[in-house]
């Protein structure tokens, strides 16, 4: 389309006036940014994104655009209200705008939003301090950035430089990111394959959650002169649909990686803060790994922001002889840092990974049941904390149940690979009254999956 930089003008001064209004909009205003926001994924951004998101496209006669929420419900610009038992994959253990975080952040707005860079910006150090002080063992050093996968692309590269070895190990089935780097580690062929020939180096695939398969492969690389650099893990497989390991999975692969050499990396952007029931998922299994990574719910549901976090032996790589090895303009910016803090504040004041726990064995005990009832609907459940996975004997059930809880005003969605397995990931501050109200959905919405098959 041909340049046009008054329309562009014009076009951005309206939507501010419509941003800056703080009170819903008019119901006409309201299809209107509908009909807008269809027409601008459709033709400017991912007409594909319109196609999948069935659910939300076809809710009625005008579809969900979200406008606002609090806690773990949400409303659309038409001021339909929704119970959010998604959770933005994991970004949203605070729910939706919680006032602590989001005070912290206009606070700083006010002050200054983003650091010279040049000169020493106190929140990046009070930040790497407190995420010193909540992690497992002698992690010590933080490095910060925007998105889970900017922290699996250090924690890949930082691995590297420290033991100055190529290879990496990984799990079949395990999601790490989209960037090249996090690319190869992943465990999915649906997002390796279109974009050819991915990182350099070895990356072998092991299954999730097989100690002696992890052991087997570190031994052939020593046998060849293959050096393994990092064992990189979820500790709770999430995209895969809560995929817990055996119990004597991590503690295992800890034990082979110092044997081997070899950097073991826990990849907490999921479930890191409390997510799974602990405040950190290696902490089912006291293990201590050599790096974090952690992202999602570090910025409360309000900011983007990630970190890596490691001992202070493996950090002197990004310090010396060049503190610049690893740097990045816009990462660990005052407001996301701002935001991390508060997020970390409510989340160990509240002790929101017992939070979860306690909510997560009521939630999972009735789906359980409800898995027991429709046998021909489910394959399984799986999962700690609020971290479910429900399993489906097919992608169109899962699909199909996807769409009839939304219908009922509860938010839901398939793992990136595919509709057959739907999380239930909420907020860890949702209520018993609205996780009620989402079981009480689910139950309805079986019964008429069940119905029509």
């Amino acid at each position: 389309m041909p340049q046009n930089l008054n329309a562009a003008q014009e076009y951005a001064a309206k939507w501010l006036e419509i941003i800056k209004k703080p009170e819903q909009p008019p119901e006409e205003l309201g299809k209107w940014i509908i009909e807008e926001s269809m027409h601008n994924f459709a033709e400017h951004f991912n007409k594909g994104w319109l196609d999948y998101r069935k659910s939300v496209t076809q809710a009625g006669q005008w579809a969900a655009t979200e406008w606002t929420g609090h806690g773990a419900t949400f409303e659309d610009v038409l001021g339909r209200k929704y119970i959010d038992f998604l959770g933005g994959f994991g970004m949203m253990d605070l729910g939706w705008s919680h006032p602590e975080v989001v005070a912290a952040v206009q606070a700083q707005l006010l002050r200054t939003p983003m650091p010279s860079q040049e000169l020493i910006d106190p929140l990046r150090g009070v930040l790497a301090k407190l995420l010193a002080d909540i992690s497992p063992g002698d992690l010590k050093y933080a490095w910060f950035a925007a998105s889970g996968t900017e922290s699996i692309e250090a924690a890949i590269k930082l691995a590297k430089v420290y033991t100055q070895k190529p290879a990496f190990i990984v799990a079949v089935k395990a999601f790490h990111g989209k960037t090249m780097g996090a690319l190869s580690m992943m465990g999915k062929a649906d997002y390796r394959v279109p974009p050819g020939v991915l990182y350099g180096g070895p990356v072998y695939h092991v299954p999730f959650g097989d100690a002696a398969a992890v052991e087997q492969q570190l031994e052939i690389c020593e046998k060849i002169g293959v050096g393994v650099a990092g064992v990189l893990m979820e500790p709770i497989q999430g995209e895969a649909g809560g995929i817990v390991p055996p119990d004597d999975f991590w503690p295992r692969i800890r034990e082979a990686t110092k044997k081997h050499g070899t950097l073991l990396i826990a990849d907490e952007v999921q479930t890191g803060l409390g997510r799974t029931g602990k405040l950190w998922g290696v902490d089912h299994w006291n293990v201590v790994p050599d790096i974090i990574a952690v992202a999602k719910s570090l910025g409360g549901g309000v900011m983007p922001i990630c970190a890596v976090i490691t001992t202070e032996e493996i950090f002197q790589s990004f310090m010396y002889p060049n503190p610049f090895l690893q740097t990045t303009t816009t990462g660990g910016g005052a407001l996301a840092c701002s935001a991390a803090i508060a997020a970390i504040n409510v989340t160990v004041r509240d002790r929101l990974w017992e939070v979860a726990e306690e909510k997560g064995n009521y939630i999972l005990a009735k789906v359980q049941a409800l898995a027991e009832k429709y046998p021909q609907i489910y394959k399984g459940v799986t999962g700690k904390g609020l971290l479910i996975g429900q399993h489906f004997q097919t992608p169109e059930l899962g699909g199909a149940v996807a769409a009839a809880l939304f219908k009922r005003g509860v938010l839901v969605a398939g793992t990136l690979t595919s509709a057959q397995t739907i999380r239930i990931e909420p907020p860890l501050v949702i209520t018993y009254d609205e996780i009620n109200q989402g079981l009480a959905a689910l139950q309805e919405a079986l019964a008429d999956v069940a119905q029509e098959m």
